[in-house]
């Protein structure tokens, strides 16, 4: 039976995760996904520290502002109890390189948000603010927030690169659904919330498929098909298909 818990620190809605309460097989595989988070992330961190600084450089001479960005983000966490690993949502703090102008509006996105879960066409065409490729309506674009540092960092995805930080706290996995924005799940339709059911990825099954041409129900669809799906070997799979879904992503 599911239970209905509290996100810490988030004045959000009761979310309904089942299940809460984690088999001895998931268990299994969550030590071991978290054994391999930590030695990769640390590698990466070790040998992508010089390209970091580097890009943290251009950033705070590209224009004002910090070169990271934080933001609250909805996750969640596996706790070991007496009874076993249990889940709970939970927010934290999540890092990118920042790709926008410091202090900006985040009004335009939310409408965006709102649009795009809402799946209303129309109204994510009217809120768009440069050229919409094919297959591209479901993003943003033409945001007049983002630098221009800001425009690669993002296409080559390099902005994502401090959440290796996160997979090594243990707030992100390497793989896993996208972690949530707290005004996000608050527009959540109650299905959506099974998304929260596992840890959040810096990649994941959506960003190697559909990424910015799936509707909101179809990405979630995604997300739900790896938590019912998800091991060893579907993580391995998808961290090797990254780097072609990137490199695709930059081509187009």
């Amino acid at each position: 039976m599911a239970e209905t818990i509290q996100i810490r620190e988030a004045p959000l809605s009761e979310l309904i995760i089942p299940p809460f309460v984690v088999a001895r097989k998931e268990a299994d595989y969550f030590i071991l996904k978290r054994s391999v988070d930590i030695l990769l992330s640390a590698v990466f961190l070790v040998i992508l520290f010089p390209l970091m600084l580097l890009i943290a450089l251009i950033i705070t001479l590209d224009s004002y502002g910090p070169a990271i960005y934080s933001q609250k983000r909805v996750g969640c966490k596996y706790h070991l109890t007496p009874s076993g690993y249990r889940k709970e949502v939970c927010t934290f703090t999540f890092l990118k390189f920042r790709s926008m102008h410091h202090r900006t509006n985040d009004t335009v996105h939310r409408e965006f948000i709102e649009a795009y879960i809402k799946n209303d066409l129309n109204w994510m065409a009217r809120l768009q603010q440069g050229k919409v490729d094919k297959g591209n309506q479901f993003k943003l674009n033409g945001d007049k927030r983002i630098t221009r540092i800001g425009r690669f960092l993002r296409k080559s995805s390099l902005d994502e690169l401090p959440q290796l930080w996160n997979v090594l706290r243990g707030d992100m996995s390497l793989v896993g659904p996208r972690p949530a924005i707290p005004y996000e799940v608050e527009l959540y339709a109650p299905w959506h919330m099974h998304r929260l059911g596992a840890l959040p990825g810096l990649t994941g099954l959506w960003q190697v498929t559909a990424r910015n041409s799936a509707s909101f129900d179809d990405m979630v669809k995604i997300d739900l098909e790896y938590i019912d799906k998800q091991s060893f070997w579907l993580d391995m799979k998808i961290l090797l298909l990254t780097p072609l879904a990137v490199f695709d992503r930059k081509c187009n």
